[in-house]
């Protein structure tokens, strides 16, 4: 097993390891002296691994409760938000218990949120069964619920207890997440590990995939504890988000946000080169790894719609957004954009 230490505003453990599911009860009763576990899950997810994490959580003497919700992005609703936490009323939950998300992103967000804020704050670990999840959004704390204004409108900060990722759990991934997956751990390579990069040229993902989700969890650790509420490096980590996003939007979240990703990151290179932030070259390698990993590359919206999302979009800070360009693969830089200059960052096909 490996054990990452997370040194944020809560202290923490990111443990990888293939069997831990059947030692989430004996990890959880390790940092938590709750009665109740309300494990919170996706119906897919729930029917494949649901009953083992409710078993090993009663087997050291929790009062397990389940809340299922739908998959999808729907599912990080205001509407889901406050059926979640009805739930926990309903059942008489306190701010001793806690919170168990197993399953990806939208489960992480929705269950972190809700610990978050039911009672001021409740106890919450994070299971990803998803490469995304795993290599990114279960750790850092970043919580959050959609509206239909935009992604990600509505959340806190909110650390996990604890992270505990089995990479045994990801064998049952459609091809699809699986791809997500693999253009969050792309990007953490373009922004600052050439040799990373490479190596994921040569060796296959799902071959190497505890390394790989411990070298991602460490790159996002060391940026999270030297800025956990992005306001500074922490930014840098938003490559190919800011396009990814309006992606998602124009598409009514019909693209996966792994996929939208792939399509934000080639949008603001084919932009930086335009541009002279960076070269041909690097585009090329960027769009042969991403045709690699088969992950789309172009976004088949209009450009006004693209504007017009990312206007909407949480990133905007008055009328400035700060928009992580590739120099080169494995390095980025943090550009600001007045409101005004945006359009022009918006490349399609052909324009570069």
């Amino acid at each position: 097993m490996i054990a990452i230490p997370v040194s944020a505003s809560q202290e923490y453990q990111v443990l990888i390891g293939p069997g831990l599911l059947d030692e989430l009860g004996t990890q959880v009763r390790a940092i938590s002296m709750a009665r109740t576990a309300a494990l919170v899950a996706g119906e897919n997810v729930f029917s494949l691994y649901g009953q083992r994490a409710r078993a090993s959580l009663e087997a050291v003497g929790f009062r397990v409760l389940c809340f299922v919700i739908k998959p999808g992005e729907e599912s990080k609703s205001l509407a889901e938000y406050g059926r979640l936490l009805q739930f926990l009323a309903e059942n008489r939950l306190t701010r001793s218990d806690v919170l168990v998300a197993l399953g990806g992103g939208v489960t992480g967000d929705l269950t972190g949120f809700a610990a978050a804020t039911y009672q001021r704050g409740m106890g919450f670990v994070q299971v990803p069964t998803t490469l995304l999840a795993a290599v990114d959004s279960s750790v850092g704390g970043k919580t959050a619920l959609n509206l239909e204004s935009g992604k990600n409108q509505v959340g806190c900060f909110y650390q996990p207890h604890l992270v505990l990722c089995d990479p045994l759990l990801q064998k049952t991934l459609p091809e699809e997440e699986y791809r997500c997956g693999c253009a969050e751990v792309i990007k953490y390579a373009v922004l600052n590990d050439e040799a990373f990069f490479e190596r994921l040229r040569r060796i296959e993902i799902r071959d190497q995939l505890e390394e790989v989700i411990q070298r991602c969890v460490e790159k996002k650790r060391d940026i999270v504890e030297e800025d956990e509420y992005d306001r500074g490096k922490r930014r840098l980590l938003n490559l190919g988000h800011t396009f990814g996003h309006a992606v998602e939007a124009c598409s009514g979240f019909t693209i996966l946000h792994g996929h939208a990703v792939a399509i934000g990151m080639v949008m603001v290179t084919r932009a930086a080169l335009r541009k002279g932030f960076c070269s041909q070259e690097t585009l090329r390698r960027l769009l042969e790894i991403l045709t690699q990993y088969g992950l789309p590359t172009e976004a088949p919206y209009s450009h006004n719609s693209l504007l017009q999302a990312i206007y909407a979009d949480k990133k905007m800070e008055g009328n400035t957004l700060h928009l992580i360009v590739p120099e080169k693969i494995g390095r980025c830089k943090i550009l600001p954009l007045g409101i005004e200059e945006i359009g022009d960052w918006i490349i399609q096909e052909g324009e570069e």
